[in-house]
């Protein structure tokens, strides 16, 4: 469950009072250069973001879709890694004030050790960690570990999780819960299944707090979809990943902010 204090948990507090969606761009760390990213996550900021979920190059992205796939290997040939990222958050503390989420996965994070990883994280300024392929059981030992250090591990419900797990799902997850829109990868979708609804209702009744749906909300349509549908918040990762690697040269930061703009005015 969400603690009061948490500052992701403040935001959704914020959210739920104006009556709208909070908004929540996923971006690849390192593409197409970090100082790039440094100035795409400020532009969404100012063009609206609420929290933004920033991922870390990885090798092996079990979890996503070809085009932050890609966007993962550019970073990586960028030779980007989990330090540098740390690195130029915490150069961005004094300006950068919605929440940042990291999307990484078990083997950095084990790798470097949870106490390390969570110090130094919780240091650069992080509010939350996503580890999509974190065991439950895994999750449930490491959370308290990472609330310790002021960061929330937001668990994932994927469409073919069980009602009983969805529950304990829900019971573990800290600063909202990530609600999975489709069975399979990251990437943009034409259409969200009718189902996302009831799952985003049957979340509801589990008590799991603030609920956002991620993985195949693509432009303005599919987030006011999920604006109907009761969630409190939106993740939209691919279709702006897409937008960043079509960008010329040096205007990254510009093409992040009007996708932005676009889809705050559908979230509310």
């Amino acid at each position: 469950m969400t603690e009061p204090s948490s500052r992701i948990a403040e935001v959704f507090v914020k959210t739920a009072r104006e009556q709208r969606l909070a908004l929540m761009p996923f971006v690849m760390a390192g593409d197409p250069d970090l100082q790039s990213t440094a100035d795409v996550l400020l532009s969404l900021q100012s063009h609206g973001a609420d929290v933004v979920e920033l991922g870390i190059p990885y090798s092996d992205p079990l979890a996503d879709g070809p085009v932050i796939q890609a966007a993962a290997q550019r970073a990586l040939e960028q030779s980007t890694t989990p330090t540098k990222v740390l690195e130029m958050l915490r150069g961005l503390r004094e300006q950068l004030t919605m929440p940042v989420v990291l999307f990484t996965y078990s083997n950095p994070l084990l790798n470097r050790g949870p106490e390390r990883f969570f110090s130094e994280a919780a240091a650069a300024g992080v509010s939350g960690l996503v580890v999509p392929d974190l065991p439950l059981e895994e999750a449930e030992r490491l959370s308290p570990l990472a609330a310790q250090h002021g960061l929330d591990l937001v668990l994932l419900v994927a469409p073919t999780t069980p009602e009983p797990r969805m529950e304990r799902i829900a019971a573990s997850s800290r600063g909202f819960t990530y609600l999975v829109s489709v069975t399979g990868v990251t990437g943009e979708r034409s259409i969200l299944q009718e189902r996302v609804g009831q799952l985003v209702t049957s979340l509801k009744r589990c008590e799991a707090g603030p609920v956002a749906v991620g993985f195949g909300i693509s432009g303005p349509e599919q987030v006011r979809q999920v604006r109907a549908w009761g969630a409190d918040g939106a993740i939209v990762g691919s279709a702006l990943v897409k937008r960043i690697a079509a960008a010329q040269p040096g205007c990254a930061a510009a093409e992040a902010g009007e996708f932005c703009r676009e889809l705050r005015a559908a979230a509310g």
